[in-house]
């Protein structure tokens, strides 16, 4: 059972922050909460194309400011429980996004697959290529990283000295250093209002056990998200496979979007 909590309200901004062109949502958390040397060089890679949004603290993890107290509690239950809870990765903007995708679309970063085996691009089309980024990596202004109350955890303390994080299903799974933490999320995240949004496959996203969403924000985003606001941002901006993503956006939308688990 999802924990109540009727006090979570998105402000008036909420266009903004569903296409991640605003960070007055967030709480930067501190260095010290989340320095470690097995956090993930994952999606670390920024744009220009559009105005930047500057953090104005000292770490770059972010995450919903009205998810702090649940997080915080989600984070202390896990530590009773021998888990040292970290977020890899937070509120994600548009322009980062951006860049994250063009360059897996252009080959400057590789595509894998759920196995793990990398992607060879030139092998396919255009809607091929655009397939392939979505397994693992959604459209800029389509990202649950924009809305800051989804995030992706691990727990350094699982994992062994010359370790270090890669984000995949394996780590997660019964012999993975992460099977503690994914089998202790899927008992109890819901006891603080989060919960797994890809779970399994489902025909579209690959399964990310490392992925918690917080219900009580993620179902006032997910509700309000429109594919035209969507659409209409995407012709303004420089995304690789343009025409390709706006001819498929319906498409694109039941399938890696909207395709998600709904049993919260």
């Amino acid at each position: 059972m999802i924990m109540p909590t009727n006090n979570v309200k998105i402000s008036d901004d909420i266009n903004k922050q569903l296409l991640g062109l605003t960070n007055q949502h967030i709480h930067y958390l501190t260095n010290e909460s989340q320095t470690n040397k097995s956090l993930p060089n994952k999606n670390l890679t920024n744009d220009n194309a559009i105005k930047p949004v500057q953090a104005s603290s000292k770490s770059n993890i972010g995450i919903h400011q009205q998810m702090r107290s649940a997080f915080e509690e989600l984070r202390q239950s896990a530590k009773i429980a021998g888990l040292e809870l970290k977020i890899a990765s937070g509120f994600r903007s548009f322009e980062r996004q951006l860049q994250i995708w063009n360059n897996k679309f252009t080959g400057n970063t590789a595509i894998k697959k759920a196995n793990g085996e990398i992607v060879d691009i030139s092998r396919l089309s255009d809607w091929q290529i655009i397939e392939a980024i979505l397994l693992y990596s959604a459209l800029p202004g389509a990202s649950r990283h924009h809305w800051g109350c989804d995030i992706d955890v691990y727990a350094p303390n699982l994992l062994a000295a010359d370790e270090s994080l890669q984000l995949e299903p394996w780590e997660y799974q019964q012999s993975g250093p992460m099977a503690k933490l994914s089998a202790w999320l899927t008992q109890h995240a819901a006891e603080f209002g989060f919960y797994l949004p890809y779970d399994c496959y489902r025909g579209g996203v690959a399964e990310e056990p490392w992925h918690l969403s917080f219900a009580p924000l993620a179902k006032q985003y997910q509700a309000t998200f429109k594919l035209q606001a969507l659409q209409e941002c995407l012709i303004n901006t420089d995304i690789a496979g343009k025409i390709i993503i706006i001819d498929n956006l319906d498409r694109i939308a039941k399938h890696y979007i909207n395709n998600v688990n709904t049993d919260v």
